[in-house]
């Protein structure tokens, strides 16, 4: 950081001009992001000083993958299938492609575009800083089955490889559940749309118990940090959201607090239950990867610091009709069933 900080003072000596901006932006943006703006022939000595400075894995923003273009209209089918039993919890699961990354966080940084930590996005194919809860309902393609019913945006840190290269995730699978934690299925309710949130905690450096990995054909438990699994099989971040609502604020200040997770049942801070959020980050498997959020010491195990954010952008009839033709009455629609005699595509 401090070469880089040289560099960025004896260019504003010879140029005279924007030397302000030039040194406020090397600060606010930290060593691992302004490194992307180093030169080509700096870049191996930037890579050092990241590492060194334990200010998160250094990024190739020149390798960042393209992902899917998604779909502009809504995508359901009439169908004979029917939901199933279940054990007295209500699932509704979609799954999505990967979209695109960006420096953004409409919720944590709205309209400071290059403010974060690089996000891997899915759903909403528009999400950046200046996403709003009406373009997010509005606006863009989505990547989740279904089409545009589901114009949410779903985001999670980057996963970062030795060499810097961002890793493309197979998939998201996004759980919606009830009947879980002492609150009965019948007691859930329909998410407004715009509601947002984040759960896990970006600057943690041990294990969470809300956000955790797995492997994705066997039990390990649920580790903090990146798992080692056989050859061959996935990896997966998994990620809690809490049920409980406050029934009034779409947000709040620490983009937490409006929501709470329940003990035996709701708060009373908390009194409207949703559907219970899980989110589950598909990806191939490797060696020495990190999160572009784990912002410690490198010598310890990527992965602390997982954590996902969600900002609904679902059409309130779709949630509506899955809430009450599957969650409700504790049916088990699969990843594809509305429960109405309706498919998603």
């Amino acid at each position: 950081m401090k070469h880089l900080h040289l560099v960025t003072v004896v260019l504003c000596g010879v140029l005279g001009t924007g030397c302000g901006e030039a040194l406020q932006d090397d600060v606010e943006r930290g060593p691992a992001h302004a490194l992307l703006d180093v030169s080509e022939d700096h870049e191996h000595a930037s890579h050092a000083t990241a590492a060194a400075a334990a200010a998160g894995p250094y990024i190739d923003k020149r390798a960042i993958p393209t992902g899917s273009a998604g779909v502009s209209q809504p995508m359901l089918e009439r169908t004979s299938e029917r939901p199933s039993g279940s054990d007295g919890t209500g699932a509704f699961r979609t799954v999505c492609s990967y979209s695109h990354m960006n420096f953004d966080d409409p919720i944590v940084y709205p309209n400071q575009p290059g403010k974060a930590h690089l996000h891997a996005y899915f759903g909403n194919t528009g999400a950046k800083a200046s996403s709003t809860a009406n373009s997010i309902a509005t606006t863009g393609n989505s990547t989740c089955r279904g089409g545009t019913i589901n114009r949410s945006a779903y985001w999670v840190p980057a996963l970062i490889d030795t060499a810097g290269k961002p890793q493309k995730p197979e998939s998201l699978e996004v759980y919606y559940k009830t009947g879980y934690n002492g609150i009965a299925p019948r007691a859930v309710r329909s998410f407004p749309r715009g509601l947002r949130m984040i759960a896990g905690d970006m600057k943690s450096k041990s294990a969470q118990w809300n956000a955790y990995w797995a492997c994705r054909d066997h039990y390990v438990g649920k580790p903090g940090s990146i798992p080692k699994c056989n050859r061959g099989e996935n990896i997966v971040m998994i990620v809690e959201f809490p049920q409980c609502w406050d029934g009034k604020n779409l947000d709040s200040a620490d983009h937490k607090s409006h929501m709470a997770y329940p003990g035996a049942g709701c708060p009373s801070t908390h009194p409207v239950a949703i559907p219970a959020i899980t989110m589950n980050v598909i990806y191939k498997p490797g060696t020495g990867l990190r999160l572009s959020s784990d912002m410690y010491d490198a010598k310890q195990p990527g992965g602390f610091s997982a954590h996902a954010d969600w900002f609904s952008g679902w059409d309130p009839a779709i949630v509506n009709t899955f809430v009450t033709k599957c969650l409700n009455p504790a049916l088990d629609c699969h990843a594809h069933l509305l429960g109405d005699g309706r498919a998603t595509l």
